[in-house]
Order: C-alpha cells, then structure tokens, then sequence
C-alpha cells in the first residue's frame, strides 16, 4: 500500500483544516487502500526539505478537533516552484522524498499556484517514470478558482465581512450626527472582488449599508467616487465604504500597491489603499473618517464561519482521497452548484491543467450598472455561501482550538537547505 503526502499551501483560511480533516479521516476508513497520511510541515517547502509529519501518531479527537481550527494546522508556505525546465533539481528531489517514504499519492491543497504545482509534479512524475498520483484540493478566501463554484474558505470570510461591515455600520450611525461620518474597510482581493462583494449582502430592505462597493473589476474613478460619497452623506448622513486592495485607477494601475516589495510569486505587496481613499475623502469632502484593514482577520474569523463552507472544506478533503483511490491523476475536486433555492450541490472534479493560473473573476453581471454594488444575481449566488453557524467549542470565555503533535518522520536523504 503506498502512503499519502498531504500540503498546505498559500494563505490559510478558518476552514482549510477541515479539508485536512476530510484527508486524514477518509484515508483512515481505507487502511486496506492506503498506507499513512504524511503531512508536508511548511507545505511544499516541507516536503523538498523532508519535514514529514506523520499523521497515524494523531488522535481521532485531534483529528476530529481539526473541524473547529482556524489557519493550517500542519503550516503553509508561500514557496512557488517555477517550471520544471528553471527547477528541475527541486521537482526531481520531490521525487526522491516521494520514493523515500513510498509515497503514491500527493495532495495539494492550496489555490491557483497550488494547482499549478501539483499539475507540474505530475508531469515531472510521470516523465521520471514514477507511479503518482496528484490530487488538488481548492483553497482561497479570493473564490478565484476555475472550475469550482465556489473555493472553500471563501465563504466564511464572506460571512465574517459582510456581519463586520454591517456591525461597523451600526456604530458609525450612533456616532454620524456629530462626529464621524464615513468609515472605509479594506478587505483582501489583488484582481478580484469577491469579497468585496460578499459585503453587499449586508445591504438589504431593512439595512442600507455598505453604501459604496469598490472592485478591482470596476475602474475606480475619484471623482464618481466623491460624488456617490457625497450624495450617501446627504442622503443618510453617512456613508459606508468597502475597498478592495486590488481597485485598479483608469490606467489599469493599481491605486495602491509597493514599487519595491513583492512575494515569493512575484506579486506586489498590497495593503493600505483604505487609508488613500481615507484621505482623498477627508482632503476633497472635508470628512471626518475612520477605516480599518480586516487584513488576516477575515480568514481567520473561524468562531464565525460558515456551516456550508466547513461541508464544502470537508467534502472536497474526502473527495481528493476518493480520486486517488480511484486512479484519477492530474486533477482538483471540485463543488458542483445544482440548485440556488433551494441549495444544492455535489463534489466532482476537473483536470489540474484547466485550473492551474486560471483567475475567475467577478461577471459583470454581478457588478451593477453604477459600478458601486452588487446586483441580485450576485446575491442569489453569495446567500447559500453563508448560509448555518457551526460555533467552535469554548473553554473561559475563548474559543478552544487544536494544537496537533507534529510527530516527524524520520529523514533518509541528505539535508537540503532551501534559500
């Protein structure tokens, strides 16, 4: 029987546990199938560097414990493998690990850049002429994956948005008469507004705020923008605002992005365009202002994830094992949108080579006509998203989470320091 090695990759989410949880357990109910469960400490920066956990020493109850856990349990990285022909040495030492530990299947559960890489290692797998089988399983609070209809994780930092912007907008009211008038968040999206739209939900027959919606897929136009504040001001007497860090300005430049830092992908680092829109508010309207940045806060917000997001994490884990099981290769788990009313959905799966670097971006259907908020057919698509709580056990008044072992397994290469 050959064992698995499972990774966590990119930024975590308050869910991504709970597809490890589907990994590890449906794995278990296979012991005539499947060996062990190793995890990748540090994702696939673990693996080259042959820091395996192995799983079999967890307990069913810190497995179990896994569902209530927010971030990644066995660590992430940010570690991009670039092509084969630029690394080959990094994907044949993969390899080698992989034979090493008589690894037969490699789970990948991370976004975009993820399932590229699980995509290249079976292509360098096969070339090399070892037996493996690479299953992606999708991860990203951004929902911009191809293929799937919805990225586990994305849902409960639109629950936690959505019920922030709606708590802040409250407090701005009680405050607005007489002192602050204009309160700006800041949430995660460098090319794509799904977050930024999952706070548009707050908007609805009782409830007016947010008032203004900034995306990336919509230009963002300083002078339209003033105005709408302005007229939501006099209108409401306040105005609430939501930014995406990724709003790009008429020449398709980012409003706010470092000319000299960038991440292990390459990307700029983003952060701080509320703080350009605070300004520009208080310098042209002569406003007064707050903003805040929900920055990890929005994927680490487990205390109030998303009950359907924690069945999708778990669903797509267990499918990833189910694939292997079955001799697919090459390819992600997938949900499947049936119904919208009532939801229904199932898991299926798609070739990694169709989701690798593919961004699925906002329709425009889903942006209306004012380019300030979303329609109704993005919220008939977002609503079933957050739909259920499932709170995490508390122990003094805090939520209690799982810390695992992290029992190594034992190295039979030579060292390899990673730069």
């Amino acid at each position: 029987m050959k064992n698995i090695c499972y990774a966590q990759s990119g930024g975590p989410t308050a869910v991504i546990n709970e597809s490890a949880r589907g990994v590890i357990e449906t794995a278990r109910a296979h012991p005539d199938k499947i060996g062990k469960v190793y995890a990748g400490l540090n994702g696939i920066s673990g693996v080259l560097n042959e820091n395996l956990i192995d799983t079999s020493l967890e307990s069913d109850a810190a497995i179990a414990g896994l569902r209530h856990t927010p971030a990644a349990a066995f660590h992430s990285c940010r570690h991009k493998l670039k092509s084969i022909e630029e690394q080959r040495s990094q994907y044949e030492r993969l390899i080698d690990v992989f034979k090493a530990h008589d690894i037969g299947y490699f789970l990948y559960n991370g976004g975009g850049d993820s399932q590229d890489t699980a995509y290249k290692i079976s292509q360098i797998s096969s070339e090399l002429g070892y037996d493996l089988q690479c299953i992606g399983i999708p991860k990203t609070i951004d929902n911009d994956l191809a293929l799937t209809d919805c990225s586990p994780g994305f849902a409960s930092a639109a629950k936690y948005l959505a019920t922030s912007i709606r708590e802040a907008s409250y407090d701005l009211a009680s405050m607005a008469a007489s002192s602050t008038k204009v309160f700006i968040l800041e949430v995660m999206g460098r090319h794509t507004g799904w977050l930024a739209a999952a706070t548009g939900i707050a908007t609805d027959r009782h409830h007016d705020a947010p008032h203004i919606i900034l995306f990336p897929e919509h230009v963002f136009i300083p002078e339209l923008f003033l105005k709408k504040t302005q007229d939501c001001v006099k209108k409401f007497g306040l105005c609430t605002i939501v930014v995406s860090e990724g709003i790009k300005d008429q020449s398709g430049h980012l409003v706010q992005a470092s000319t000299t830092t960038v991440d292990e992908f390459g990307h700029a680092q983003l952060g701080g365009v509320s703080h350009i829109i605070a300004n520009l508010v208080k310098k042209q309207l002569g406003l007064k202002y707050h903003y805040a940045v929900a920055d990890y806060l929005q994927r680490a917000a487990r205390h109030i994830a998303s009950k359907t997001d924690l069945e999708h994490a778990y669903a797509v884990g267990k499918k990833a094992v189910e694939l292997a099981i079955a001799g697919e290769n090459a390819k992600m788990a997938t949900i499947v949108r049936e119904h919208n009313s009532p939801y229904a959905w199932r898991v299926d799966s798609a070739p990694l080579e169709e989701v690798a670097n593919y961004e699925k971006t906002l329709p425009p259907e889903f942006i209306n006509e004012e380019g300030f908020h979303i329609t109704q057919a993005c919220r008939d698509y977002l609503l079933p998203l957050i739909q259920g709580e499932d709170a995490p056990p508390y122990l003094n008044g805090l939520p209690e989470y799982t810390k695992l072992k992290h029992n190594m397994v034992e190295k039979k290469l030579p060292e390899l320091v990673l730069l």
